[in-house]
């Protein structure tokens, strides 16, 4: 994949992120203006783990150009973000409705587990990459 092509997808990730965070932000705001004066750090707070972890790496590889993550490397990452924004979510309901869930804590674990899988699955697969590289220019 050339430099272009992974400049591209990551401009565009990076972007598809900004915009969940714009929604969940918007998505808090209102669902807050309509819960009746209850606060929730989580719903407030809810479109933090996208633009950090999500909007913010992405940007870093368009700029540096280090290379995207393969697709299964790609589609882990991505599911770890998607469970712990959807755990933010969740638990913001759950606040705000007056209620607790023990069940509640386990997105934040099965999120991190699936953006650690992610992450070290794209950290193999850049340096599986540059050692070919190294070996062909060995050649």
């Amino acid at each position: 994949m050339y430099t272009s092509d992974i400049k591209q997808r990551a401009k565009k990730t990076a972007l598809l992120y900004f915009c969940v965070s714009v929604f969940c932000a918007v998505f808090g705001a209102v669902y807050e203006t309509f819960g009746h004066g209850v606060f929730s750090f989580f719903m407030a707070f809810c479109f933090l783990p996208p633009l950090l972890l999500g909007c913010a790496p992405f940007f870093a590889v368009y700029l540096s150009g280090i290379g995207m993550p393969g697709r299964l490397a790609y589609n882990i990452y991505n599911s770890g973000i998607a469970t712990i924004t959807v755990g933010f979510v969740f638990r913001g309901v759950i606040e705000i409705y007056g209620t607790t869930n023990k069940l509640a804590h386990i997105y934040s674990g099965v999120g991190a587990l699936f953006m650690l899988s992610g992450a070290i699955i794209w950290l193999v697969d850049v340096i599986r990459h540059k050692k070919t590289i190294e070996n062909n220019k060995n050649m």
